[in-house]
Protein backbone atom coordinates (compact mmCIF):
# COMPACT_ATOMS: atom_id res chain seq x y z
CA UNK A 1 0.00 0.00 0.00
CA UNK A 2 2.56 2.42 -0.45
CA UNK A 3 1.98 3.21 -4.13
CA UNK A 4 0.88 7.26 -4.46
CA UNK A 5 -1.33 8.41 -7.22
CA UNK A 6 -0.88 12.06 -8.83
CA UNK A 7 -3.51 13.18 -10.78
CA UNK A 8 -3.78 17.16 -12.01
CA UNK A 9 -6.56 18.84 -14.20
CA UNK A 10 -6.97 22.26 -14.96
CA UNK A 11 -10.42 23.58 -14.73
CA UNK A 12 -12.16 27.24 -15.92
CA UNK A 13 -12.89 27.70 -12.21
CA UNK A 14 -11.71 29.31 -9.26
CA UNK A 15 -9.51 27.59 -6.07
CA UNK A 16 -12.79 29.06 -4.23
CA UNK A 17 -15.73 27.65 -6.56
CA UNK A 18 -13.19 24.44 -6.81
CA UNK A 19 -13.12 23.89 -2.84
CA UNK A 20 -16.53 24.70 -1.79
CA UNK A 21 -18.22 22.68 -4.80
CA UNK A 22 -15.97 19.87 -3.30
CA UNK A 23 -17.82 19.94 -0.10
CA UNK A 24 -21.12 21.00 -1.03
CA UNK A 25 -23.81 17.67 -1.23
CA UNK A 26 -25.78 19.15 -4.65
CA UNK A 27 -22.66 20.80 -6.41
CA UNK A 28 -20.42 17.76 -5.94
CA UNK A 29 -23.76 15.64 -7.47
CA UNK A 30 -24.16 17.69 -10.30
CA UNK A 31 -20.19 17.99 -11.26
CA UNK A 32 -20.09 14.25 -11.40
CA UNK A 33 -23.30 13.48 -12.09
CA UNK A 34 -24.02 10.93 -9.32
CA UNK A 35 -25.48 11.35 -6.24
CA UNK A 36 -23.09 12.84 -3.38
CA UNK A 37 -23.77 13.17 0.15
CA UNK A 38 -21.35 15.86 2.07
CA UNK A 39 -21.18 17.14 5.81
CA UNK A 40 -19.05 20.06 4.74
CA UNK A 41 -16.96 20.06 8.30
CA UNK A 42 -13.46 18.33 9.69
CA UNK A 43 -15.07 15.17 10.76
CA UNK A 44 -17.63 15.30 8.26
CA UNK A 45 -18.67 12.15 6.38
CA UNK A 46 -18.92 11.85 3.48
CA UNK A 47 -20.10 9.78 -0.17
CA UNK A 48 -19.74 9.99 -3.17
CA UNK A 49 -21.28 8.40 -6.68
CA UNK A 50 -24.10 7.05 -5.34
CA UNK A 51 -22.14 5.41 -2.30
CA UNK A 52 -19.33 3.84 -3.97
CA UNK A 53 -17.22 6.29 -2.28
CA UNK A 54 -17.04 7.10 1.79
CA UNK A 55 -14.87 8.52 4.28
CA UNK A 56 -14.45 10.92 6.67
CA UNK A 57 -12.93 15.24 5.94
CA UNK A 58 -9.95 15.09 8.10
CA UNK A 59 -8.52 18.70 6.95
CA UNK A 60 -10.03 21.71 6.07
CA UNK A 61 -7.16 24.78 4.47
CA UNK A 62 -9.67 27.36 2.28
CA UNK A 63 -9.37 27.54 -0.46
CA UNK A 64 -6.56 25.46 -1.35
CA UNK A 65 -6.55 22.24 0.14
CA UNK A 66 -8.80 19.35 1.43
CA UNK A 67 -7.65 15.97 3.53
CA UNK A 68 -9.92 12.94 3.22
CA UNK A 69 -9.64 9.79 4.11
CA UNK A 70 -11.25 7.50 1.16
CA UNK A 71 -12.74 4.24 -0.06
CA UNK A 72 -14.95 2.09 -2.14
CA UNK A 73 -17.28 -0.47 -1.31
CA UNK A 74 -14.94 -2.55 -3.17
CA UNK A 75 -11.66 -2.03 -0.67
CA UNK A 76 -11.71 -5.26 1.62
CA UNK A 77 -13.08 -5.00 4.91
CA UNK A 78 -10.44 -5.32 7.15
CA UNK A 79 -8.51 -2.60 4.46
CA UNK A 80 -7.57 0.59 6.38
CA UNK A 81 -8.88 3.99 4.67
CA UNK A 82 -6.97 5.50 1.69
CA UNK A 83 -5.80 9.20 1.98
CA UNK A 84 -6.81 11.96 -0.55
CA UNK A 85 -5.43 15.03 -0.77
CA UNK A 86 -7.47 17.89 -2.75
CA UNK A 87 -4.77 20.61 -3.83
CA UNK A 88 -6.01 23.73 -5.56
CA UNK A 89 -3.73 26.23 -7.51
CA UNK A 90 -5.11 29.26 -9.36
CA UNK A 91 -2.74 29.14 -12.80
CA UNK A 92 -4.34 32.44 -14.83
CA UNK A 93 -7.61 32.26 -15.61
CA UNK A 94 -7.80 27.82 -14.30
CA UNK A 95 -7.37 26.57 -11.45
CA UNK A 96 -5.17 22.94 -11.33
CA UNK A 97 -6.88 20.51 -8.94
CA UNK A 98 -4.29 18.03 -8.05
CA UNK A 99 -5.20 15.09 -6.77
CA UNK A 100 -2.87 12.76 -4.20
CA UNK A 101 -4.02 9.75 -3.76
CA UNK A 102 -2.45 6.83 -1.13
CA UNK A 103 -2.82 3.93 0.74
CA UNK A 104 -5.47 2.14 -1.22
CA UNK A 105 -5.27 -1.69 -1.90
CA UNK A 106 -2.65 -2.93 -3.59
CA UNK A 107 -2.83 -4.15 -7.06
CA UNK A 108 -5.73 -1.12 -7.68
CA UNK A 109 -3.67 1.52 -8.39
CA UNK A 110 -4.43 1.13 -11.97
CA UNK A 111 -7.91 1.19 -11.77
CA UNK A 112 -8.20 4.15 -9.34
CA UNK A 113 -6.03 6.40 -11.49
CA UNK A 114 -8.73 5.54 -14.44
CA UNK A 115 -12.15 5.84 -12.19
CA UNK A 116 -10.43 9.42 -11.20
CA UNK A 117 -10.00 10.32 -14.64
CA UNK A 118 -13.05 8.76 -16.16
CA UNK A 119 -15.58 9.74 -13.00
CA UNK A 120 -13.49 13.10 -11.82
CA UNK A 121 -12.04 14.89 -14.40
CA UNK A 122 -13.72 14.11 -17.30
CA UNK A 123 -17.07 15.21 -15.84
CA UNK A 124 -15.70 18.30 -14.18
CA UNK A 125 -14.47 19.51 -17.47
CA UNK A 126 -17.58 19.29 -19.24
CA UNK A 127 -19.28 20.90 -16.18
CA UNK A 128 -17.35 23.68 -15.53
CA UNK A 129 -16.52 24.42 -18.93
CA UNK A 130 -20.10 24.78 -19.89
CA UNK A 131 -20.13 27.29 -17.28
CA UNK A 132 -18.10 29.51 -18.94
Amino acid sequence: MDKTLKLSVKLPATPEVLYNAWLDSREHSLFTGAEAVVDNKTGGKFTAWDGYILGTTLELHPPTKIIQSWRTTEFPKDAPDSRLEVLLEQKGDETLLTLVHSGFPEGTEDDYEQGWIDYYFTPMKKYYGSKK
